[in-house]
């Protein structure tokens, strides 16, 4: 992969470092105009961060958009100021003999479309300051809850104190927040132990460059890593524009693309295989331009044959 091109680098972040200090580490080591991330992990979780390189940080809005999966490891009787064991712990509590099912009932009220609050120690903003900022200023304000949607919540393991969940989730979801719900729901308290995201949107962790590659930081060992910026808006319908409309196009016009897709987001292609950016579909078969990429490169591996 030649330095310069755009795509996404599917990072299996380590414990104990910012999603900021990843994408900090990858700019010293990749030269790339722009790199940024797709979704914040927290410190202490570690899984799937997906790092924006190039044009295709362009991508990001649509990137934390995508729907996300985690493994979380919760500790019940223990209640702490972060929803997490790195906290202070504030109260403990004797945890009975709980079922499986005990915890899918507790876990049913968590699913659908919900209303969470933010917890204080978040990236938040609150009148120009982060909540976190705030937290460990030993200063609580009151949020607003927020409506996000949880998919699912699936039992995995039960060993009491502790349970494992797998929870697919919308953008906005913090899953130390529904530690805490279900451990106040189960009357014992809760936090988050461990934290895995394992799927963002398309990408798993499985396909994910392991940790220690990017903490050692050699370039020749990531460019090949390199997937194609499409790739992050992959679940967007295809629309292809043939050799007269795509200079337009990429001049900010809209273009006659007919009834390749319906209106709404596409992801849109020129000649050569070319991703060119974000468009939306109008009434009439017309695409008009929603994000641009210019350097992009041809080579997309999911434009249908």
């Amino acid at each position: 992969m030649k330095p310069g091109r755009s795509g996404v680098l599917v990072v299996d972040k380590g414990p104990g470092v910012t999603s900021f200090q990843v994408v900090s580490r990858l700019r010293r080591i990749l030269p790339a105009p722009k790199i940024g991330h797709g979704g914040t992990l927290d410190p202490a979780a570690t899984g799937v961060l997906p790092v924006l390189i190039g044009e295709a940080t362009k991508l990001s809005p649509y990137l934390m958009d995508l729907d996300k999966e985690y493994l979380a490891v919760i500790r019940l009787g223990v209640t702490t100021d972060t929803q997490d064991l790195t906290g202070t712990v504030l109260a403990e509590a004797p945890v009975p003999a709980l079922s499986r099912d005990d915890i899918e009932r507790a876990c049913a009220p968590l699913t659908g479309v919900i209303a969470q609050v933010p917890p204080m120690y978040s990236a938040v903003h609150y009148e120009g300051r982060r909540l976190y900022e705030l937290a460990r200023a030993g200063v609580t304000v009151e949020r607003a809850a927020r409506e996000v949607v949880v998919s699912s919540i699936t039992v995995e393991a039960l060993a009491v104190p502790s349970v494992t969940l797998r929870i697919v989730c919308g953008k906005g979801t913090y899953v130390r927040a529904l530690a805490a719900d279900l451990g106040r729901a189960l009357g014992v308290g809760g936090a988050v132990e461990r934290l895995v995201r394992t799927r963002v949107g398309p990408f798993r962790i499985e396909d994910a460059v392991p940790w220690p590659l990017v903490r050692e930081g050699v370039a020749m060992t990531l460019w090949p890593a390199l997937r194609a910026s499409d790739t992050a808006v992959a679940a967007l319908p295809p629309v292809v524009l043939d050799g007269d409309s795509t200079d337009p196009w990429l001049n900010g016009r809209s273009v006659q693309a007919g009834a390749q897709a319906s209106e709404g987001l596409v992801r849109v292609y020129g000649g050569g295989r070319r991703f060119l950016g974000i468009g939306r579909m109008l009434p009439g078969g017309r695409v008009k331009p929603e994000r641009i990429l210019h350097a992009d490169h041809p080579g997309t591996s999911v434009l249908p044959a």
